[in-house]
């Protein structure tokens, strides 16, 4: 038996010893003191910043691990947003210098596309590397599981714009595609145990373009890291200041999606009053499935028993094995003390069913 596959089975093992584990996306709550300093880093020195990013990384693993969640993240502190940030690794991009649209409701569109100017290529790497061996050093010890992400090229290539070298989107994510690969590659030689390739452009634009492809662009990003960690994937439909940007039916994804090169699929259920949660079942037959049953759209606080509810209601679809719960998406749009209190009723409502079923 090669090492590959010794990996792989401690991936499958951790998650059937522990059923209806609970989990996040990624993203957490900024301090209102690390939103205040990001607007002001030119007034930073450098090892102030890196102490500002050690201290806003330790408050999310300590509010996730109160909590009671079974993975946590570093709540991707050190980033202004869920990709932004990334296209500063990225060589031949002049980032837009402002927002298209600055006035009027908040939406997807007051982020506009930033040019290219050059080949696209990331020497440094993206900085995940250096996200999860800081989250490793500050929560290695814990007892928790611990969780990274890293977007994949499709969603990545979104806020880029088309040019003479890279004619379209699919050219764009073909450019990105070995990058975001060496940084996943990276990642398990780092020790990563939990790498979530997070893609949700393609659950928002699934229904118009072509299932399959997308499918073989995820399967070649995670072709570095699969078998070798648990490869997670994120499907949601968009989340900017409360607003998703996708139609959100998951049905089109369906049956192409089967074949994603995946342990954790997760998809969003609670925004949508659980609406298509038998979709689960054929999920569960190819890949564990983490179900979103926090609200991170609304501040309705789920109490316990409304999340032991919905729990009851994936076990109709899904043995307790193949399970996982965690919020809808990622929870940097949502306020910090309805996160902290949102994930500490997912784990108490999550710990009545597991007390009903003797787990």
């Amino acid at each position: 038996m090669d090492g590959t596959v010794t990996r792989r089975d401690v991936s499958c093992h951790t998650m059937k010893s522990q059923p209806l584990r609970t989990s996040v996306i990624g993203s957490y709550p900024f301090p209102g003191w690390l939103e205040f300093s990001a607007r002001h880093l030119s007034e930073f020195g450098s090892a102030d910043i890196a102490e500002m990013q050690d201290d806003a990384a330790a408050i999310a693993v300590h509010d996730q691990i109160i909590s009671g969640l079974d993975v946590i993240t570093d709540g991707e502190q050190t980033r202004f947003d869920f990709n932004l940030s990334f296209y500063g690794f990225i060589d031949g991009i002049a980032l837009e210098p402002a927002s298209p649209r600055r006035f009027g409701p908040p939406a997807h569109d007051q982020r506009g596309k930033h040019e290219i100017v050059g080949e696209l290529r990331a020497p440094r790497g993206l900085g995940v590397v250096e996200e999860f061996q800081r989250l490793k050093r500050l929560a290695g010890s814990c007892g928790k599981r611990l969780k990274v992400s890293v977007p994949g090229p499709y969603t990545l290539s979104g806020r880029l714009a088309p040019n003479a070298q890279y004619k379209d989107r699919y050219a764009i994510t073909e450019a990105l595609l070995p990058i975001v690969q060496q940084e996943i590659a990276d990642l398990v030689v780092a020790g990563a145990e939990e790498i979530c390739v997070d893609e949700p452009s393609m659950s928002c634009y699934g229904y118009r373009e072509d299932t399959k492809r997308f499918v073989d662009i995820f399967n070649r990003t995670v072709a570095s890291g699969y078998g070798k960690a648990r490869i997670c994937t994120h499907l949601c439909f968009g989340n900017f200041k409360g607003h998703p940007v996708g139609w959100r039916k998951y049905a089109p994804l369906f049956p192409a999606f089967l074949d994603l090169h995946c342990d954790e699929v997760h998809v969003e259920m609670a925004n949508r009053e659980y609406a298509e949660l038998e979709v689960i079942k054929p999920m569960a037959e190819r890949y564990d499935v983490a179900v979103g049953i926090i609200d991170v759209k609304s501040y309705h606080i789920e109490t316990p028993e409304q999340i032991a509810d919905a729990v009851r209601a994936c076990l109709k679809h899904a043995p307790a094995d193949k399970l996982v719960f965690a919020p809808d998406c990622g929870l940097s749009q949502t306020a910090r003390w309805a996160a902290k209190k949102k994930l500490a009723s997912m784990c108490a409502g999550v710990e009545i069913v597991k007390r009903e079923l003797g787990l």
